[in-house]
C-alpha cells in the first residue's frame, strides 16, 4: 500500500545521522536491527525510518491494515526505550491510538515514530498487534 494521508498534518522528523540498534520484542522472541541511516527508508510503508519501515525492512511482520498512513490503529506498538530520541506524536496520531487496546504512556503507531539515532530503541509489539484478515500477496 503505501502513500500519504491528505486528512491529517505532515509530521517533520530529523532523520538519524548516525548508527543505531532497533531491538524488536514479540512473543516469539527478540530480534535486534542494526539501522544504518544511509539505507532509510527500507520501503515505502509509513514514514521514512519509522518503526514501521525498519520492522518491514528487517523482515518482521507488523501489521499495518491503512498502508502506514496514520489511519488505523494496528501497527500500535510499546516503546520500551528510546522514546526520547523518537518524534512527539501528534494529535492525529494520538486520536487513532484511542482506538487501540491497552495503550500505555510509551504507546505509538510505529508508523509514526521516527527515532532519530540518538539512542538505541527497544520496541513491544504486542501480541493482541494482530490482523485478523489479512490480504493475499
Amino acid at each position: 500500500m503505501g502513500g500519504s494521508n491528505p486528512y491529517i498534518e505532515e509530521i517533520v522528523t530529523q532523520k538519524a545521522t548516525k548508527a543505531f540498534t532497533m531491538t524488536f520484542t514479540t512473543p516469539d522472541g527478540t530480534k535486534t536491527v542494526a539501522v544504518d541511516p544511509e539505507k532509510i527508508p527500507y520501503g515505502e510503508t509509513g514514514q521514512p525510518g519509522s518503526v514501521l519501515d525498519i520492522a518491514l525492512g528487517a523482515g518482521l511482520d507488523l501489521d499495518h491494515a491503512c498502508g502506514g498512513v496514520c489511519a488505523c490503529s494496528t501497527c500500535h506498538v510499546i516503546v520500551k526505550e528510546g522514546l526520547d530520541s523518537c518524534n512527539e506524536a501528534t494529535d492525529d496520531e494520538l486520536d487513532q491510538l484511542d482506538e487501540a487496546p491497552a495503550i500505555t504512556l510509551q504507546s505509538r503507531l510505529a508508523c509514526q515514530c521516527v527515532p532519530d539515532g540518538s539512542a538505541n530503541v527497544l520496541v513491544e509489539i504486542p501480541a493482541w498487534n494482530k490482523n485478523l484478515v489479512k490480504e493475499g500477496h
